[in-house]
């Protein structure tokens, strides 16, 4: 079997699709990602610019075998 990568979704997307690829890696809904990500904006602030990072860093999930 391959090895489990963390990747941005490219089934499971709002915006570019780091929370559900987040979601998949952890085997929890995305949903609940984007919900502690929006506590995370509100409370540190830093959450937006963490996130634009992310959608940088984080390769899209490939869809080849």
């Amino acid at each position: 079997m391959g090895e489990k990568r963390l990747v941005r979704s490219s089934t499971n997307q709002m915006l570019c699709g780091v929370c559900g690829g987040i979601g998949e890696y952890f085997n929890v809904d995305p949903t609940v990602i984007r919900l502690l990500w929006v506590v995370f904006v509100l409370c540190a602030g830093s959450g937006i610019l963490a996130y634009i990072i992310a959608a940088i860093i984080m390769p899209v999930e490939s869809k080849l075998p």
